[in-house]
Formats: structure tokens, C-alpha cells, sequence
């Protein structure tokens, strides 16, 4: 199947060609029984990924490694973000000197639930109940840059249970921050505009997930 073509405007259209490319390569990679057709099919993928590495000004291998690097059909990622909030202030998360909502990919056995409560308190140390859905979003239609893959971001309004910072391998630092006071904020996973969406779901008791 293609792209959608309102996808399809969210990329530079050679990075568009190497992405479906690489996911028609894949799917046939995942239900061909024929050896010639594996054959072609993998070649299909090394050339999605030599354009990719021409393009970006990468090393094949390096793009291999990012682009090529799944079996099965494939699908988006799934990313959780947890917004926290104490006397009208969210919480944010330092990693490598800019800021963003806590949270990452929902692993496998995880639920969004379980991986909103455990992402919050790797990164943050604090304990905390996922309440309700805030948006499901295409990554690349709201965060830069856009990725050569996949992402839906799922937002969930958490109510804070107790606990504290505590050093940990991918953040330095939370504190809570107003929306008129925000930090440098790390935009490829987190936005002015997500965080001001996440302050208006925790004030609206009516609030309609969003969704693209």
C-alpha cells in the first residue's frame, strides 16, 4: 500500500521513496516462501538504505542499522509521553541538556499504562496513575526532524502518587516548569505546542482525545 499522499508532504519525496521501499521490502521479506524473491527483496532494502545514506551523508552501515533493523510486517512505533502536573506546573525530564515530557517506547509486554508509570519513574523516580488519554499523534507530522520511520506518540494525563528524583542512566534532572516558562526543549520529542495541548486536557474535564 502507499503512502498517504498527506503523509507524503511531511517528507523530501526521495526520503518518501526510501521509506516505502523499505516497507514494501520488508513486508515481502516477511511473507515470501520463494528463495529468488528473498533475493530481490533484500536488494530492494539496500538500496532503500544507499539512498538514505547518499542523501543524509551517512555510512550504509549506519543506515542499515537504524532503517533496516525489524522483521515482520511493518507497523509505527509506539512512543508514551506522561504529563505530570503539581500547583499548575508540568513535569519535564533532563536528558543531554534539553528537556522533554518523561516517557519513551512501549515495550513489548508493556500496555500504555504500564509503560507511562514506568517511564515516569525511570526518568523522573515518582510514582504515579495514568488517568486518560490526551492524543495520539504522528510523530512526524508534529515533531523535527522527521524520522525515516514511523511513530504514533501517545500522550496520558497522570496524577502524581509520590516519590523523588533519583540519579539514572538517561536523565539528569525533572522539575516542573508553567507553560510560560518552559526550557530548551528537546523538539524531536517534545513541543511547545504538545506541552500546551497536555495543559489544556488537564483543565478541561471535557477534553476529546485528539488524534490525526
Amino acid at each position: 500500500m502507499s503512502l498517504k499522499t498527506e503523509s507524503k508532504n511531511i517528507y523530501e519525496p526521495w526520503l518518501c521513496w526510501a521509506i516505502e521501499l523499505q516497507s514494501l521490502s520488508q513486508n515481502g521479506l516477511t511473507y515470501t516462501k520463494d528463495a529468488f524473491d528473498k533475493e530481490r527483496f533484500e536488494r530492494i532494502r539496500e538500496i532503500a538504505a544507499e539512498m538514505l545514506a547518499f542523501k543524509a551523508n551517512l555510512s550504509p552501515d549506519a543506515v542499515k542499522d537504524l532503517f533496516c533493523n525489524e522483521t515482520g510486517y511493518q507497523t509505527p512505533k509506539l512512543d508514551v509521553r506522561a504529563a505530570v502536573f503539581v500547583d499548575g506546573r508540568i513535569l519535564l525530564v533532563k536528558e543531554r541538556g534539553v528537556w522533554s515530557l518523561p516517557g519513551g517506547w512501549v515495550d513489548v509486554l508493556d500496555s500504555v499504562c504500564t509503560a507511562a508509570v514506568k517511564e515516569v519513574k525511570e526518568e523522573a523516580g515518582l510514582d504515579v496513575r495514568p488517568l486518560r488519554l490526551i492524543a495520539l499523534q504522528d510523530r512526524n507530522k508534529h515533531n523535527y526532524p522527521p524520522y525515516a520511520y514511523g511513530i504514533c506518540k501517545i500522550f496520558v494525563l497522570c496524577e502524581l502518587l509520590g516519590g523523588e528524583f533519583a540519579q539514572n542512566n538517561e536523565t539528569s534532572e525533572s522539575r516542573y516548569f508553567s507553560l510560560d516558562d518552559l526550557p530548551d526543549l528537546a523538539t524531536e520529542k517534545t513541543t511547545k505546542e504538545q506541552i500546551e495541548m497536555c495543559f489544556q486536557a488537564k483543565i478541561d474535564a471535557n477534553w476529546g482525545v485528539l488524534f490525526d
